[in-house]
Protein backbone atom coordinates (compact mmCIF):
# COMPACT_ATOMS: atom_id res chain seq x y z
CA UNK A 1 0.00 0.00 0.00
CA UNK A 2 2.58 2.40 1.25
CA UNK A 3 4.61 1.74 -2.55
CA UNK A 4 1.40 2.31 -4.48
CA UNK A 5 0.86 5.54 -2.65
CA UNK A 6 4.61 6.42 -3.02
CA UNK A 7 4.45 5.79 -6.59
CA UNK A 8 1.27 7.61 -7.05
CA UNK A 9 2.42 10.83 -5.06
CA UNK A 10 5.39 10.56 -7.55
CA UNK A 11 3.83 10.30 -11.04
CA UNK A 12 1.50 13.61 -9.38
CA UNK A 13 4.53 15.72 -8.99
CA UNK A 14 6.12 14.95 -11.96
CA UNK A 15 2.87 15.65 -14.01
CA UNK A 16 2.57 19.40 -11.55
CA UNK A 17 6.34 19.91 -12.71
CA UNK A 18 6.05 19.36 -16.54
CA UNK A 19 3.19 20.89 -16.22
CA UNK A 20 4.68 24.23 -14.69
CA UNK A 21 8.21 24.00 -16.61
CA UNK A 22 8.76 24.02 -20.20
CA UNK A 23 11.40 21.40 -21.27
CA UNK A 24 13.04 20.23 -24.29
CA UNK A 25 15.80 18.39 -25.32
CA UNK A 26 18.50 18.53 -28.36
CA UNK A 27 21.03 16.03 -29.74
CA UNK A 28 24.74 18.24 -29.39
CA UNK A 29 26.61 15.12 -31.33
CA UNK A 30 24.12 15.23 -34.35
CA UNK A 31 23.95 19.18 -34.19
CA UNK A 32 27.93 19.25 -34.30
CA UNK A 33 27.85 16.44 -37.16
CA UNK A 34 26.54 19.37 -38.82
CA UNK A 35 28.68 22.05 -38.61
CA UNK A 36 31.99 22.40 -40.82
CA UNK A 37 34.17 23.97 -37.93
CA UNK A 38 33.54 20.76 -36.23
CA UNK A 39 34.64 18.76 -38.98
CA UNK A 40 37.16 20.88 -39.69
CA UNK A 41 38.37 20.27 -36.18
CA UNK A 42 38.39 16.30 -36.54
CA UNK A 43 40.42 16.36 -39.76
CA UNK A 44 43.18 18.54 -37.45
CA UNK A 45 43.05 16.38 -34.57
CA UNK A 46 43.51 13.36 -37.06
CA UNK A 47 46.52 14.55 -38.65
CA UNK A 48 47.85 15.58 -34.83
CA UNK A 49 46.87 11.91 -34.12
CA UNK A 50 48.99 10.00 -36.79
CA UNK A 51 52.27 12.62 -36.36
CA UNK A 52 52.03 11.38 -32.84
CA UNK A 53 51.88 8.32 -33.40
CA UNK A 54 54.34 7.79 -36.28
CA UNK A 55 56.96 9.46 -33.44
CA UNK A 56 55.91 6.40 -30.77
CA UNK A 57 56.08 3.42 -33.35
CA UNK A 58 60.05 5.25 -34.03
CA UNK A 59 60.18 5.11 -30.37
CA UNK A 60 58.96 1.55 -29.47
CA UNK A 61 60.98 0.73 -32.64
CA UNK A 62 64.43 1.88 -31.02
CA UNK A 63 63.50 -0.44 -28.11
CA UNK A 64 62.84 -3.52 -30.09
CA UNK A 65 65.95 -3.23 -31.61
CA UNK A 66 68.11 -2.77 -28.38
CA UNK A 67 66.04 -5.88 -27.27
CA UNK A 68 67.10 -7.87 -30.51
CA UNK A 69 70.73 -6.84 -30.44
CA UNK A 70 70.76 -7.76 -26.37
CA UNK A 71 69.24 -11.08 -27.04
CA UNK A 72 72.20 -11.79 -30.05
CA UNK A 73 75.03 -10.73 -28.07
CA UNK A 74 73.35 -12.15 -24.81
CA UNK A 75 75.88 -15.41 -24.78
CA UNK A 76 78.89 -12.85 -24.89
CA UNK A 77 78.54 -10.30 -22.38
CA UNK A 78 79.50 -10.10 -18.85
CA UNK A 79 76.89 -10.21 -16.19
CA UNK A 80 77.72 -6.54 -15.77
CA UNK A 81 77.47 -5.69 -19.15
CA UNK A 82 73.97 -7.64 -19.04
CA UNK A 83 72.78 -5.57 -16.22
CA UNK A 84 73.84 -2.36 -18.16
CA UNK A 85 71.88 -3.21 -21.12
CA UNK A 86 69.19 -4.76 -19.20
CA UNK A 87 68.69 -1.11 -17.46
CA UNK A 88 69.26 1.02 -21.29
CA UNK A 89 66.49 -1.52 -22.47
CA UNK A 90 63.72 -0.69 -19.34
CA UNK A 91 65.15 3.23 -19.13
CA UNK A 92 63.95 3.17 -22.74
CA UNK A 93 60.64 1.37 -21.88
CA UNK A 94 59.84 3.83 -19.17
CA UNK A 95 60.36 6.97 -21.58
CA UNK A 96 57.97 5.06 -24.23
CA UNK A 97 55.85 4.64 -21.51
CA UNK A 98 56.07 8.16 -20.40
CA UNK A 99 55.61 9.55 -23.92
CA UNK A 100 52.30 7.89 -24.95
CA UNK A 101 50.72 8.87 -21.37
CA UNK A 102 52.02 12.61 -22.03
CA UNK A 103 50.17 12.31 -25.31
CA UNK A 104 47.11 9.95 -25.76
CA UNK A 105 46.77 9.96 -21.63
CA UNK A 106 43.95 11.35 -19.46
CA UNK A 107 44.35 15.40 -19.82
CA UNK A 108 47.58 14.85 -22.07
CA UNK A 109 48.60 16.79 -25.35
CA UNK A 110 45.79 14.96 -27.38
CA UNK A 111 43.17 16.13 -24.85
CA UNK A 112 44.18 19.46 -24.37
CA UNK A 113 44.54 20.35 -28.04
CA UNK A 114 41.10 18.95 -28.67
CA UNK A 115 39.50 21.66 -25.85
CA UNK A 116 41.60 24.30 -27.31
CA UNK A 117 40.14 23.75 -30.60
CA UNK A 118 36.82 22.68 -29.53
CA UNK A 119 35.86 25.51 -26.90
CA UNK A 120 34.93 28.11 -29.41
CA UNK A 121 32.56 25.57 -31.14
CA UNK A 122 31.05 24.23 -28.04
CA UNK A 123 30.05 28.36 -27.06
CA UNK A 124 28.37 28.76 -30.09
CA UNK A 125 26.24 26.10 -29.83
CA UNK A 126 25.61 27.07 -25.85
CA UNK A 127 24.68 30.31 -27.40
CA UNK A 128 22.29 29.23 -29.77
CA UNK A 129 20.88 26.68 -27.33
CA UNK A 130 20.63 29.66 -24.55
CA UNK A 131 18.94 31.55 -27.72
CA UNK A 132 16.31 29.01 -28.46
CA UNK A 133 15.01 28.03 -25.01
CA UNK A 134 14.46 31.95 -24.42
CA UNK A 135 12.66 32.11 -27.52
CA UNK A 136 10.51 29.07 -26.84
CA UNK A 137 10.25 30.03 -23.32
CA UNK A 138 12.20 26.37 -22.01
CA UNK A 139 13.13 26.25 -18.70
CA UNK A 140 15.05 23.16 -18.74
CA UNK A 141 17.23 21.83 -21.87
CA UNK A 142 17.99 18.59 -22.20
CA UNK A 143 21.09 16.97 -24.19
CA UNK A 144 20.54 13.22 -25.09
CA UNK A 145 24.23 12.96 -26.07
CA UNK A 146 25.08 13.84 -22.76
CA UNK A 147 25.26 11.19 -19.66
CA UNK A 148 21.75 12.02 -19.12
CA UNK A 149 20.26 8.28 -20.29
CA UNK A 150 16.56 9.56 -21.90
CA UNK A 151 14.83 5.75 -22.17
CA UNK A 152 12.04 7.95 -24.35
CA UNK A 153 11.92 10.88 -26.33
CA UNK A 154 8.54 12.45 -27.80
CA UNK A 155 9.47 14.22 -30.82
CA UNK A 156 7.55 17.28 -29.90
CA UNK A 157 10.38 18.21 -27.20
CA UNK A 158 12.87 17.64 -29.86
CA UNK A 159 14.30 21.63 -30.68
CA UNK A 160 17.68 20.14 -32.15
CA UNK A 161 16.19 21.54 -36.22
CA UNK A 162 15.37 25.19 -33.69
CA UNK A 163 19.09 25.42 -32.73
CA UNK A 164 20.84 24.13 -36.20
CA UNK A 165 18.23 26.80 -37.56
CA UNK A 166 19.76 29.63 -35.22
CA UNK A 167 23.32 28.38 -35.62
CA UNK A 168 22.53 28.77 -39.88
CA UNK A 169 22.50 25.29 -40.40
CA UNK A 170 19.13 24.49 -40.87
CA UNK A 171 17.42 23.11 -44.48
CA UNK A 172 13.93 23.38 -45.84
CA UNK A 173 13.24 19.73 -44.44
CA UNK A 174 15.07 18.24 -41.94
CA UNK A 175 18.72 18.00 -41.98
CA UNK A 176 20.51 14.13 -42.93
CA UNK A 177 22.56 12.88 -40.06
CA UNK A 178 26.38 13.57 -40.81
CA UNK A 179 29.47 11.75 -39.35
CA UNK A 180 29.61 10.71 -35.77
CA UNK A 181 31.99 12.85 -33.54
CA UNK A 182 34.52 10.34 -32.21
CA UNK A 183 35.15 9.45 -28.40
CA UNK A 184 31.78 10.54 -27.91
CA UNK A 185 28.27 8.70 -26.55
CA UNK A 186 25.76 9.51 -29.68
CA UNK A 187 22.70 7.96 -30.49
CA UNK A 188 21.72 6.78 -34.41
CA UNK A 189 20.86 9.88 -36.27
CA UNK A 190 18.69 8.44 -38.25
CA UNK A 191 16.39 8.01 -35.62
CA UNK A 192 15.39 11.43 -35.83
CA UNK A 193 12.04 12.02 -36.92
CA UNK A 194 11.39 12.78 -40.21
CA UNK A 195 8.40 15.90 -40.14
CA UNK A 196 8.32 18.43 -37.61
CA UNK A 197 6.87 18.00 -34.33
CA UNK A 198 2.88 17.95 -34.35
CA UNK A 199 3.42 17.29 -38.71
CA UNK A 200 1.31 13.91 -39.94
CA UNK A 201 2.07 12.52 -42.56
CA UNK A 202 -0.90 11.68 -45.37
CA UNK A 203 -1.80 7.94 -45.51
CA UNK A 204 -0.88 6.81 -48.37
CA UNK A 205 -3.63 6.55 -51.14
CA UNK A 206 -5.25 2.44 -51.96
CA UNK A 207 -3.72 1.76 -55.12
CA UNK A 208 -6.99 0.85 -57.55
CA UNK A 209 -6.49 -2.92 -59.23
CA UNK A 210 -8.52 -3.79 -62.86
CA UNK A 211 -10.94 -6.97 -62.13
CA UNK A 212 -9.83 -9.93 -64.01
CA UNK A 213 -11.65 -10.52 -67.06
CA UNK A 214 -14.26 -13.41 -66.79
CA UNK A 215 -13.69 -16.61 -68.60
CA UNK A 216 -16.46 -17.62 -71.47
CA UNK A 217 -17.79 -20.64 -71.15
CA UNK A 218 -17.11 -23.07 -73.55
CA UNK A 219 -20.61 -24.50 -75.55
Amino acid sequence: MRKFLFIFLAGFLLAHVSQAQKFGYIDSNYILSKMPAYNKVQQEMDKYADAWQKEIETLQQGVDKLKQDYKAEEVLLTEEMKKKRQAEIAKKETELRDYQRKIFGYEGMMFKRRQELMRPIQDEVFTAVEKVSKAKGLQIMFDKSGDLVMIYTNPVHDYTEYVLEELGLASDKQNTPGSKPANTTIEDPNNLPETEAGEQQPESQPVKTKPAPKKKSKN
